[in-house]
């Protein structure tokens, strides 16, 4: 009887049931794109030697992974638009701002420790060879750098998309806002929720498989 008022009601509402999930594909890859650049950033401030700027992104870091993300969501949901009002940005501007931010921190550490693993000795046979700085980190290390970095990113990226549902609290159209939609309007809430629960684990899955041939084509 469950399974059956599940199928019927994805019959009725799949389209509430794909926007929703447009939303959050949107969300996801803005959020990686962008969080992925900053991070990049933020992590080789980490790296300088220039002691104020490693102090000022170890402090970003800290704080940004020190505190709740629903209260980060918040902070900017209000702050922003109350300490920067001619910029004009709407609460989807603001939530995804703090989305992008805070998968920025988590992401500049995977790259600091994906370069950080590489051995010194690879830097100093670089040099030795009459590499310029550059070239030792771009021809040499970054390449090995990708292979230590890409489960950890893979698996940032699988909580990135799962993380986009605190934006539902902002009433932001992804998947849960489309649950709490149909279920408004059916009061069915546990067959509304199995069908959020069955796209956001099929969109996880089509996105590990896909990171995995990823590492498999890197790996040869």
């Amino acid at each position: 009887m469950f399974f059956a008022t599940t199928y019927k009601l994805w019959l009725k509402y799949y389209p509430v049931f794909l926007r929703g999930l447009g939303g959050t594909l949107w969300i996801s890859a803005v959020t990686i794109v962008f969080g992925s650049i900053l991070g990049l950033i933020v992590a080789a401030m980490r790296m300088s030697r220039i002691r104020p700027l490693n102090a000022v992104a170890s402090a970003y870091v800290e704080v940004l992974r020190g505190t709740p993300v629903l209260l980060q969501l918040y902070f900017f949901w209000i702050g922003l638009p109350k300490l920067f009002p001619a910029l004009g940005m709407t609460d989807t501007q603001s939530v995804v701002c703090a989305l992008v931010i805070n998968a920025s921190a988590y992401i500049s550490e995977i790259i600091r420790a994906g370069i950080g693993a590489v051995d010194q000795g690879q830097w100093e046979a670089a040099r030795s060879v009459g590499l310029s700085e550059k070239n030792v980190f771009f021809r040499v290390i970054l390449p090995q750098a990708v292979k230590n970095i890409l489960p950890a990113m893979g698996n940032e990226f699988i909580s990135t998309v799962k993380g986009t549902s605190l934006a539902s609290t902002f009433f932001l159209p992804e998947l849960i806002t489309s649950y709490k939609t149909v279920q408004s309007a059916t009061f069915l809430a546990l067959q509304s929720l199995t069908i959020a629960g069955i796209i956001y684990f099929l969109l996880d899955l089509v996105l590990s498989w896909m990171l995995r041939l990823l590492e498999r084509r890197e790996g040869k």
